[in-house]
């Protein structure tokens, strides 16, 4: 038996095991009893795997002689609205339990890889709310002070991680789950784009918005599990391909200049510390390299507002509709009178609601379609247990103001953590963005967790961070030498694409430049020559990665794309010429680019 646990990073345990100084076994048999001793405190579990529940899949990892599974040993958690075989799912309602025959997806990947289930968690009934006070296991006592709750409804898988009980936690997220849960007990939520992590074996709330969400102690684990997890499920009717540019390689060190959003009016429910803190958290992102930029999110709340106020209520009903009718006793009082309005809306009120949604949305994409990010609060302000006793709605819905449209409009979001209150309790804010941009967001939550320099829960340690490697996102940076510079002949083909101007550069001084033959219109050949380099003058544009193939088809021969080193030495995807079209074609000698050529009358000879 052990008698100090280890790190639980999956990094730290993984080179335990390989060194030999820790066992799988040895581990479990500790993180259990540790589970089941704070459980009467924290009422973190509903179900803590026996021994013998757990012994298949020590037997299964010890019978390995290849032990390079990439969570081999990893203990985690599962909320319980999520199946596992042979083990109750309850949905912290014990009248509405059963036990599975099949493990959820997600579930059967992890243990795929390597990861042993230690518990099921407890959330609030039937994943609604957001505070871990409503289930009929007992309230869930936030991490660091029991004055305040552990945040819901991944509640359970919240305490999980902050504790030290698991490496990881799964959670669910509808409407802010997976994110407010985080905040409060220091950690990082990831509430990936709909869809992306299978749903099937999830105890739905809202089917057509639910998110199985990662619930970790850094930005860089949230990464690698997004990584190992994200694969089309045929069994979920909801499953979504991820693009290429969302892939693990778009994880990496922040490009600086990217632009993210504030808030122009951000609500702290009269929360002084929280608005001093959420201005120390712009700061941060802006030493990043980050532009901050207004943005009005009126639209985004007006959204947030019809998951409750509007007929989603019905998608709720459908899952428990039987058990209300028969035994509405079992369903907690708060909940069941969230669920009880749902018959009173009608199918009029479902297209009312999603023509206005279809608004709002378009809304709110146009803001971000300019911006890389918005940065928010995780909430106005932490509400305490006492609030919630006394107001159980109207606190547990300011929880939500941030959270709550996010699923509504089709966003990836990252609660990371920023700092911590006056009084110890963890403060966070939360980073979103466009849909599949889920890599980039964690790359920007990673830099800023580095800078924040906060512990990790549960002794947790950062791994090395991701050297050579450039975050990417749904937008694709194309260098541009000719035709295609802004206001010229060929300009249209990225307007067109939506593209925009990021900045005008320059190239390193290792270019040759070329007048090409033909036309109309007149084409530069852009190429790197051993000597007699210069600077060449160029502008950077962004455009959707979607848009990026159609771009390249209606580039003629000569040109083509490939990388363009700049005077900063970044390498950029841009216009290069193929070298046996040069012969022909003029020697651009003077320092300047395109434009300066063809101020001069596009002259034939060399010009000084």
């Amino acid at each position: 038996m052990l008698t100090t646990l280890p790190d639980l990073a999956p990094h730290t345990l993984l080179a335990s095991y390989r060194e030999g100084t820790l066992t799988p076994r040895d581990l479990i048999a500790a993180l259990r009893e540790k589970a089941l001793a704070l459980n009467s405190d924290y009422h973190a579990f509903t179900h803590v795997l026996e021994a013998d529940e757990t012994e298949p899949y020590l037997q299964r990892l010890e019978a390995l002689e290849d032990r390079s599974l990439p969570l081999y040993g990893i203990p985690f958690v599962i909320k319980d609205n999520i199946d596992l075989a042979r083990i109750p799912t309850t949905a912290a309602c014990p009248a509405f339990a059963y036990t599975p025959d099949e493990t959820a997806t997600v579930v059967r990947r992890i243990i795929d890889l390597g990861g042993i289930p230690l518990a099921k968690a407890n959330l609030d009934q039937f994943a609604t709310g957001l505070n871990g006070t409503r289930s009929p296991y007992g309230i869930c006592h936030n991490s660091v002070l029991p004055e305040y709750p552990s945040g819901g409804s991944s509640s359970g898988s919240s305490l999980a991680v902050a504790l030290g009980v698991a490496s990881f936690a799964l959670g669910t997220d509808t409407a802010g789950s997976g994110r407010i849960p985080a905040a409060y007990n220091n950690l990082v939520g990831l509430k990936a784009t709909r869809g992306l992590i299978s749903t099937h074996g999830v105890v739905p709330a809202c089917r057509t918005l639910d998110c199985t969400t990662l619930l970790t102690a850094s930005a860089e684990q949230a990464s690698m599990l997004f990584s190992l997890l994200v694969r089309f499920d045929p069994a979920d009717d909801y499953s979504r391909h991820n693009p290429q540019w969302n892939a693990p390689a778009a994880f990496g060190k922040v490009r600086p200049g990217f632009r993210f959003g504030v808030p122009t009016h951000p609500d702290f429910a009269g929360c002084t510390e929280s608005k001093t803190l959420f201005a120390d958290a712009v700061a941060r992102l802006e030493t990043l390299g980050g532009i901050a930029v207004a943005v009005d999110l009126s639209p985004f709340l007006e959204a947030a507002r019809l998951l409750y106020e509007g007929p989603w209520v019905a998608e709720r009903h459908l899952v428990v509709r039987d058990l209300l009718t028969r035994n509405p006793e079992a369903i907690m009082p708060v909940i069941r009178a969230v669920l009880e309005t749902a018959p009173d809306y009608s199918a009029g009120d479902l297209f009312s609601a999603l023509y206005r949604l279809q608004h709002l949305k378009a809304r709110c994409d146009a803001i971000m379609d300019d911006l890389e990010c918005v940065l928010t609060p995780a909430m106005p302000r932490p509400v305490t247990l006492a609030e919630l006793q006394e107001q159980p709605v109207a606190a547990n819905s300011l929880l939500g103001v941030y959270t709550n449209f996010m699923n509504l409009l089709d966003y990836s979001a990252v609660a990371v953590p920023s700092d911590f209150m006056a009084n110890g309790l963890p403060w966070g804010v939360t980073i979103f963005g466009r849909a599949f941009t889920d890599q980039y967001l964690l790359s920007v939550a990673d830099a800023f967790q580095r800078t924040s320099g906060l512990p990790l829960v549960g002794g947790q340690t950062l791994g090395t961070p991701v050297v050579g490697r450039t975050a990417s996102n749904d937008r694709a940076r194309v260098v541009v030498c000719g035709a295609h510079l802004d206001n010229l002949a060929l300009n249209w083909q990225l307007r067109d694409r939506r593209a925009r101007l990021v900045r005008v550069a320059r190239t390193s001084p290792d270019y040759c430049f070329y007048a090409l033959a033909g036309g109309p219109p007149m084409r530069p050949g852009l190429a790197r020559c051993e000597k007699g380099g210069q600077a060449i003058e160029v502008e950077v544009w962004e455009l959707p990665s979607a848009e990026l193939g159609s771009f390249l088809t209606q580039i003629p021969a000569p040109l083509g794309l490939g990388k363009v080193e700049l005077e900063d030495g970044s390498l950029e995807t841009g216009f290069i010429c193929e070298g046996a079209a040069l012969s022909s074609a003029t020697d651009i000698t003077f320092t300047g680019g395109w434009r300066a050529w063809l101020s001069l009358g596009s002259p034939s000879t060399n010009s000084p």
